[in-house]
């Protein structure tokens, strides 16, 4: 097997694409044959050192992916050799093989593509926790998506679909405008004019502003964000993909009647799995009535992990970049 080795967390140029023994499952663990990768930004910050997960060294990197297993480990009983499987691991997914806890797989339909699979966990699950779990978002309301082109963008743009609201989805150039669009979005604006943003969100809201912003930008659009929030609204916070972590001023949610909701799928998964896989059967149907499918920027092979770095470090990806093997 090969996969990519992280032995210094000091970013992508450290990271080295080598023959490995191939790994043998541990007790409750299975093998999986990987056929398809995705990147999540959380990847890029483990790489850098950056992120709040520190795996041991070495390590390889990749939290999503999906495949076949291969090889069960001693008391493995949900999977059988050859079923189509998805797992959202934390790392191992930048390979040709991986073991990982089967208490983490998703089974997988058969017509589900495999491209589509490893794209589909992280983002869905997460903003399916934020939209329907966390912010309770219902029929008629609007909801302000950020970042709206990127992975959990489009995510936020179908899900808030779904679910019977009214999306505005916020992006910076026309070109990902016109993308969120096409996927379903009611209105589009742009975030290159702060000020200009909030007054169209005055505009398209009649002066009440939104009822849930979904921010996995963080920086300098959450203050402004949050001041053009309705009241009774939701803040979710699902992460800082701008790089700077916000400090709001908590006087706006006492004037507004607003809640500043934390979003954190993997805990949530952990500490209530059984409403976790009840999220994913649905998201699961919804992705077999053709309601939610994951938008895939471009598909690289296994071995071109830098390449596929450097395009997310670009900010030109729409949806979400994925490494195939096989």
């Amino acid at each position: 097997m090969h996969a990519w080795i992280c032995e210094n967390p000091t970013g992508v140029d450290a990271l080295q694409w080598r023959e490995q023994p191939v790994p043998q499952p541990g007790a409750g663990e299975v093998r999986v044959a990987i056929r398809a990768a995705s990147l999540n930004f959380p990847d890029l910050l483990v790489v850098q050192g950056k992120y709040q997960f520190k795996p041991p060294t070495p390590f390889v990197p990749g939290s999503e992916y999906a495949g076949t297993v291969e090889a069960l480990g001693e008391g493995v009983r949900g999977v059988r050799v050859g079923d189509r499987v998805a797992a959202f691991a934390g790392i191992g997914g930048f390979a040709t093989h991986a073991c990982t806890s089967e208490r983490l797989l998703l089974p997988l339909p058969d017509a589900m593509p495999w491209d589509e699979a490893s794209a589909f966990i992280c983002t869905y699950a997460t903003t399916h926790h934020a939209l329907i779990d966390r912010a309770a978002l219902k029929p008629g309301e609007t909801v302000l998506v950020l970042g709206a082109a990127g992975g959990v963008g489009t995510a936020a743009i179908q899900i808030g679909k779904a679910a019977g609201a009214r999306v505005i989805a916020a992006a910076s150039t026309a070109e990902k405008r016109a993308a969120c669009q096409a996927l379903g979005a009611d209105e589009t604006v742009s975030t290159e004019d702060v000020a200009a943003l909030r007054e169209e969100l005055k505009r398209l809201t009649g002066g009440q502003g939104v009822d849930v912003v979904y921010d996995p930008v963080g920086g300098s659009l959450a203050e402004p964000c949050f001041r053009s929030i309705a009241w009774r609204g939701r803040y979710l916070v699902i992460g800082f993909a701008q790089g700077g972590i916000p400090a709001l001023p908590l006087n706006l949610a006492l004037l507004k009647g607003a809640s500043i909701v934390g979003v954190f799928w993997g805990d949530f998964a952990r500490r209530e799995p059984a409403a976790a896989r009840a999220a994913l059967g649905e998201l699961l149907s919804w992705h077999a009535q053709g309601r939610v499918r994951p938008v895939i920027d471009s598909r690289l092979p296994m071995d071109a992990l830098p390449a596929a770095f450097a395009r997310m470090a670009s900010r030109q990806v729409i949806g979400k970049l994925v490494l195939t093997h096989g």
